[in-house]
């Protein structure tokens, strides 16, 4: 669907799977290639979606009021930042996307795949990244890493089991669309992870 040259990629995977650091990375290998490139996250990425964002992370609700808050922040962040960016060639990079939705909402809370399809739907008109790179990670490693970390949000701060729940949500995804996923280790050493990641994005074209 891009019209002009532009890309777009996701970065996906349970809390504690070591994104940010990789998206550091591809940030500065894109923009050292010459090319206008949009960091975003989701939720999040325009004022009125990191307002949901807060809502989300933060208030109590139920799967079905976080799953339509998740989906009107991301109708808010396509159509104000990732399809004007991809229009004009940019290479957008996103914070998590619709997996996430499924992943969390979907596997992590038990929410029906099938109403979070006719969402995705709805949202989206059929807009998926070109390649989504997976930092697949056990639960286990993934909880003692967060440990020490900030003050947890409303996820963060759910059991192991839920994350398990969760990876599960994000290879269930990964199955049903596998030309689409780049599934990478995390659980290495972060120069390893970082080789695998190089090599995956320089065999699509997208180094």
């Amino acid at each position: 669907m891009n019209q002009g040259n532009g890309r777009f990629v996701t970065v996906e995977g349970i809390d504690g799977a070591g994104k940010t650091t990789h998206l550091h990375a591809i940030e500065q290998a894109w923009r050292d290639a010459g090319r206008e490139v949009v960091r975003t996250r989701e939720p999040g990425g325009t004022p009125l979606a990191e307002a949901l964002r807060e809502m989300v992370l933060h208030q109590p609700m139920d799967a079905l009021t976080e799953s339509l808050l998740v989906f009107a922040a991301r109708r808010d962040h396509l159509v104000n930042v990732i399809e004007p960016a991809l229009a004009r060639g940019a290479w957008v990079l996103c914070d998590r996307f619709t997996d996430a939705t499924f992943a969390y909402q979907g596997g992590g809370r038990g929410f029906a795949f099938g109403v979070l399809t006719q969402l995705e739907q709805w949202v989206q008109h059929g807009r998926q990244p070109d390649a989504t790179i997976l930092f697949d990670l056990p639960p286990e490693v993934a909880a003692a890493r967060l440990r020490d970390a900030r003050m947890p949000d409303r996820f963060e701060a759910q059991d192991t089991a839920f994350f398990e729940r969760v990876r599960q949500g994000y290879l269930h995804r990964q199955a049903a669309d596998p030309a689409r996923f780049v599934r990478i280790d995390a659980d290495q050493p972060q120069d390893a992870v970082a080789h695998a990641l190089i090599a995956a994005l320089r065999e699509r074209g997208l180094a």
